[in-house]
């Protein structure tokens, strides 16, 4: 399957072993390149996994202020080495000639590892210019939201392969399922779907994302920063993407099992009788 490698394993079962083949999720590096001016930037290299990596490639430079819309966008390409040969881990983005971007602000000298984003001060600092407080009054029942991470299981179709992937998609309010991309970096799976919408000119005000892993900073991040109002995790959140969701209006929902939910703020979304 795309995105998975076969090896051979052994297993151990009590004393008896076995020797079988096994699939595994791919895992390789992903360098962005930018090019502004006729002249090539590198911005980052991610650990993801091979796939939608031009959506990742848009998502990512959205989420972190590069560019406003997919106008500003001339081209995304694999790197070409030479006529017979493409790199398929190098991306470049090739910005309009209008399009005025100061490249120190953007460039990462560290390597963003599958398991997180990187974020810090700059990253805070960074969306209190960009974004404004989500004042977006969409409203979902408790109920549809109850039901979306079955329906993001069931179309985890690389993760039923492997079990080495996260997931993030995108549902209207009234529960359908817009898109959903998997990576073995959560972060690169929400960066995929923002760019997806970009790309495709689908707005994200009137979303919900949700995301099989916990909801740290920098998914609450990307989601004010495409102005997609609810974000919702199967588990929990860190202290700092509470921080951020109270700060600009997100509604961060945490632990969403069964009929169970915990909602950090903004819980005038959500439409439900209150107890006395």
């Amino acid at each position: 399957m795309k995105g998975s490698r076969k090896t051979r394993i052994t297993i151990f079962d009590g004393t008896n072993k076995t020797m079988r083949t096994d699939a595994v999720v791919l895992e390789e590096p992903l360098e962005l390149r930018l090019e502004v001016a006729r002249q090539r930037h590198t911005l980052t290299t991610t650990m993801r996994t091979p796939g939608h990596d031009f959506e990742l490639a848009a998502g990512w430079c959205f989420a972190e202020g590069i560019i406003d819309n997919a106008e500003q966008i001339q081209k995304i390409s694999y790197c070409v080495t030479n006529k017979l040969e493409q790199r398929f881990n190098i991306v470049n983005i090739k910005l309009q000639a209008n399009v005025q971007v100061e490249i120190s602000n953007f460039i990462r000298t560290s390597l963003s590892t599958s398991a997180c984003g990187v974020c810090g001060k700059a990253s805070l600092e960074a969306l209190d210019m960009r974004c404004s407080p989500l004042e977006n009054p969409l409203q979902i029942s408790p109920q549809t939201l109850y039901d979306l991470p079955e329906k993001l299981r069931a179309e985890q179709v690389l993760f039923d392969f492997t079990g080495g992937n996260h997931a993030a998609a995108l549902f209207s309010s009234q529960g359908v399922l817009l898109a959903l991309r998997e990576d073995i970096g959560r972060h690169n799976a929400v960066d995929k779907l923002i760019g997806w919408a970009l790309l495709n000119a689908q707005p994200l005000e009137q979303t919900v994302l949700v995301v099989s892993g916990r909801a740290g900073f920098e998914i609450a991040q990307k989601a004010i920063a495409a102005q997609i109002p609810i974000l919702a995790s199967v588990s929990a959140p860190s202290s700092l993407a509470v921080e951020v969701a109270q700060k600009f209006g997100l509604t961060l929902v945490g632990f969403l099992r069964g009929q169970r939910m915990n909602v950090y703020s903004s819980a005038e979304r959500i439409t439900a009788n209150e107890k006395p």
